[in-house]
């Protein structure tokens, strides 16, 4: 879904140790009360379906019950963090293998930002008070290591710095490795050892090997095999894994994987468009690799007339059009597909609705740029220029541009 930059690529990977991190405590060796865990199942069910202020409530309700228990600081921070991937991810999952938006640093709003690092400084003292109390602690344990994992996470999303995120994500995988020995059933530990072995395994040539000489080994068929296993066996982290098996499938070109777990996280969380995108996503990935190129081609296939029919229900689906900017990400995945598919003045219709309503100032200036690329497939090279101009009105978002730069020098043509 984003830039196939081996960088990039990594670096999504490792956000999702927040996720490893915070899904896994499900099977210490004396459960919690149950209370917190119908709470916590409420809350993951609410933040599943882009509800993050239900989520906030179930998981603020934890940490006022169960004040000296990690679970409620850190769902918060999953919380927190996991909506910022959302917002940020929702326009780059569309940008296939667009190299010229790989760069970019996320910006966070400093009061999440703040928010977050309060939740897992406190997840993390809990962990550590609850160890120096009883040393064989085995849920603490698994705190203290999930809280490294979301470091892990914070050092590569936030900061880029990928080799502080390998030093933190290895600190998390030994805590959960121990945890193994204690308690070799504790199959949600697992997890952030298949992702760890994974992201370790896919480095390029020679990151792996200057990793390796610190210590840092992975195999990606270890880790994929590990995820799927906890994919089936695993209990609070089975949804978790198979987030990043849709993910990690597409990046081996199982894009038939990719869309059928894609398809079962969308039927258990019906309210969260983004599973069905991912279906779109995987589907329109596999035509393109399967498929001659199709430039200016008037008839369309059976696989793409399917993805045509996801996005169209989605914009049909009122729930979906009452999330906040929801339609409008769905329109432009829409125009992406149908360029791709050579249709270019539909694509251009689209691109245009999301360029004159969108509030969200990188989507509707990208969209806006997309239009312009349209026009110029379209042979439309006057008003191509008119939208590449328009672009360098609008703020500076995606490297837009300089894209918009290099229209107005050349025309845009598919590679």
């Amino acid at each position: 879904m984003l830039p196939t930059q081996n960088g990039s690529v990594i670096g999504r990977i490792l956000l999702f140790f927040l996720l490893t991190s915070t899904a896994g405590f499900a099977q210490p060796t004396s459960r919690p009360p149950s209370q917190l865990d119908t709470l916590r199942a409420e809350g993951y069910d609410a933040l599943y379906n882009l509800d993050y202020d239900g989520a906030r409530r179930r998981f603020a309700e934890v940490a006022r019950l169960f004040p000296e228990h990690p679970a409620g600081p850190q769902c918060i921070a999953a919380t927190v963090w996991l909506q910022q991937l959302n917002q940020s991810w929702r326009l780059k999952a569309s940008l296939y293998n667009n190299e010229a938006y790989s760069g970019n640093k996320e910006r966070i709003d400093p009061k999440l930002l703040e928010e977050f690092r309060e939740a897992t400084r406190r997840a993390k003292a809990l962990s550590e008070a609850r160890l120096r109390q009883n040393p064989s602690d085995t849920e603490a344990l698994y705190f203290l290591g999930a809280v490294e994992g979301l470091e892990s996470a914070f050092a590569a999303g936030v900061e880029r710095r990928f080799m502080a995120a390998l030093r933190s994500g290895s600190r998390s995988v030994d805590r959960h490795r121990e945890v193994l020995k204690r308690e070799p059933d504790y199959r949600d530990a697992e997890l952030t050892i298949g992702l760890y072995n994974y992201i370790v395994g896919s480095l390029p040539i020679g990151v792996k090997l200057v990793a390796g000489t610190m210590g840092y080994r992975g195999s990606r068929k270890r880790g994929l095999e590990t995820l799927e296993r906890v994919a089936k066996e695993g209990k609070w982290a089975r949804d978790v894994a198979r987030v990043l098996l849709v993910d990690l499938y597409k990046r081996e070109k199982r894009w038939n994987d990719a869309a059928n777990v894609a398809g079962e996280l969308s039927t258990r969380y019906p309210r969260n468009y983004l599973f069905k995108l991912q279906i779109a996503d995987a589907l329109t990935e596999q035509i393109s690799h399967t498929s001659e190129k199709r430039t200016g081609a008037t008839s369309i296939s059976a696989e793409q007339q399917r993805v045509f029919d996801i996005l169209e229900d989605l914009l049909r689906d009122r729930s979906v059009s009452g999330t906040a900017g929801a339609s409008d990400v769905i329109h432009y995945r829409y125009g992406e597909t149908l360029l791709a598919a050579g249709q270019n003045e539909r694509a251009l219709k689209e691109f245009l609705v999301v360029a004159r309503r969108s509030s969200e100032a990188g989507l509707a200036s990208v969209s806006r740029l997309r239009a312009a690329h349209a026009l110029d497939l379209a042979g439309k090279r006057r008003e191509a220029l008119d939208e590449y101009r328009a672009v360098l009105t609008a703020p500076d978002i995606y490297n837009s541009h300089d894209l918009a730069k290099r229209g107005l020098r050349e025309p845009y043509k598919l590679k």
